[in-house]
């Protein structure tokens, strides 16, 4: 099973029982069961734009966006995440970003021109996953498939804004 992006949006107050659930459970368990449609599954679109965005040289702040975004912020106090209950364990535990971050990477991504991102992405699907590093068994249309990613994580980011939510950032 392949690795992938994913991202959870929740309140301050969700990390605080959670917190105080492992605290207090055998094993440390968190608890962590957020509701399904605040999370997000962004497979391995995003580190296939930010390969691509590398190679070709895009604007370093939009990279550092991308980056911000599918990596959380070093500092947060989600330690107790590191649990699997929340992920397996194969890469870093969950990282944090907090409301007024997820407020900054959302509007940001707003400004983010994604058609001229991609403006010189190749039509030929074999040269379009060459350069976002995806496998030689990528099927499908490599343009629509990070048109789709990008979209839903902007959409998931602009929601946790407005009702000023963290969003937890993790591979699994």
């Amino acid at each position: 099973m392949p690795l992938t992006q994913q991202f959870a949006r929740v309140s301050p107050e969700y990390l605080d029982h959670c917190r105080d659930s492992a605290l207090d459970s055998p094993g440390a368990a968190p608890g962590w069961h957020p509701p399904a449609e605040d999370l997000l599954d962004a497979k391995w679109a995003v580190w296939g734009l930010v390969r691509y965005c590398r190679a070709t040289g895009a604007d370093a702040h939009v990279i550092a966006l991308l980056d911000r975004a599918i990596s959380g912020d070093p500092g947060g106090d989600v330690g107790f995440l590191d649990h699997d209950e929340v992920y397996d364990g194969f890469d870093a535990p969950p990282q944090l970003l907090a409301p007024a971050a997820v407020a900054e990477i959302a509007h940001a991504l707003d400004a983010v021109d994604l058609d001229g991102l991609l403006a010189d992405l190749p039509t030929n699907t074999l040269d379009a996953a060459a350069g976002c590093g995806f496998d030689g068994g990528f099927d499908g249309d490599v343009r629509s498939h990070l048109v789709e990613h990008f979209a839903s994580m902007r959409e998931f980011y602009g929601e946790a804004a407005r009702r000023g939510q963290c969003v937890v950032v993790w591979t699994d």
